[in-house]
């Protein structure tokens, strides 16, 4: 059987394991925090049940779970035979990260990274064999989302490259081919550029983020919108992405205001902690940031 190990027990890491695991994959699922990997576990076990209970998957979850396995280090790269980094979007750390990988992983090993904004050669740099490294990106939530950008590093080889193409369509996603390597790729460009402008609409007090969220569903046909998908990803995941823009020379696409950064140092990180853009009850009902829970004056 096929093995993947995915790097990353976060929101990303999680759904990205699921996929592979209900696509057949061994999945090793890796992460330095045990608390993460019982968060996964609880979560993919969650989403499994839920899935099949909808009749939207027709293997039995609990032999689908079976094939994910946790661990707190990267020795199974030894055996892999695909890696996917889905590490805190700092450019510093994946390249810690892919610089052990290409120490530990089989020659013939693709190593993808999972980043939304870092240029893949600049991650490949830590590596040497550039030509084995590519962008797998994946978007939220994994599991339902049907595309997978796969990008093509300034050094990954035309073989590696079409691998992950394939990679893509096993996993059931559309892959879309992006051929030249540039900060944000394709969709993330255009998604950065819509929060940008949500987030500074917030921001002066133009709009809530309720408001833009409503807008963008019933404006725009979007599922979620882009204040609720943020706080499922991560306010500080969204506000690393600003970040690692400006310091790619891409400042244009990135928030001019500094409400991300100020909800992080609030500690309003998104729904893993329970407050955001909107608040959380203790079993995830989503709630407006002014809105008072049931039973409670």
């Amino acid at each position: 059987m096929e093995s993947v190990l995915v790097i990353g027990a976060g929101y990303m890491g999680t759904g990205i394991a699921q996929v592979c695991a209900q696509a057949g994959y061994q999945v090793h699922l890796m992460d330095v925090k045990p608390e993460a990997l019982k968060r996964a576990e609880d979560e993919v076990q969650w989403s499994l049940q839920n899935l099949h209970s909808k009749g939207k998957l027709s293997e039995n979850p609990g032999a689908v779970l079976e094939r994910v396995k946790t661990e707190d280090n990267m020795k199974s790269a030894a055996t892999a035979t695909w890696v996917i980094e889905t590490a805190f979007e700092i450019e510093s750390l994946k390249k810690d990260i892919f610089e052990e990988l290409d120490r530990l992983a089989l020659p013939e090993t693709p190593l993808a990274s999972n980043t939304s904004t870092i240029p893949i050669h600049r991650i490949a740099k830590a590596t040497k064999h550039p030509e084995r490294v590519l962008g797998l990106h994946f978007f939220p939530p994994v599991p339902l989302m049907g595309l997978i950008e796969v990008i093509k590093g300034k050094d990954t080889s035309d073989q590696i490259f079409e691998r992950g193409v394939d990679f893509g369509r096993s996993v059931g996603k559309r892959p879309i081919r992006v051929l030249k390597d540039i900060p944000g790729f394709v969709m993330n460009r255009i998604w950065i550029s819509l929060i940008r402008e949500a987030v500074d609409l917030v921001a002066e007090g133009i709009a809530t983020p309720d408001d833009v969220d409503v807008g963008m569903q019933l404006g725009f046909g979007f599922k979620r919108g882009p204040f609720e998908m943020a706080d499922h990803a991560g306010v500080d995941t969204y506000a690393l992405g600003a970040r690692s823009m400006k310091a790619l020379g891409a400042k244009y696409l990135a928030p001019r205001s500094d409400l991300l950064d100020r909800m992080v140092k609030e500690g309003r990180l998104g729904k893993k902690v329970g407050k955001g853009f909107y608040r959380y009850t203790a079993d995830g009902k989503r709630m407006l940031w002014d809105e008072k829970e049931p039973n409670k004056s």
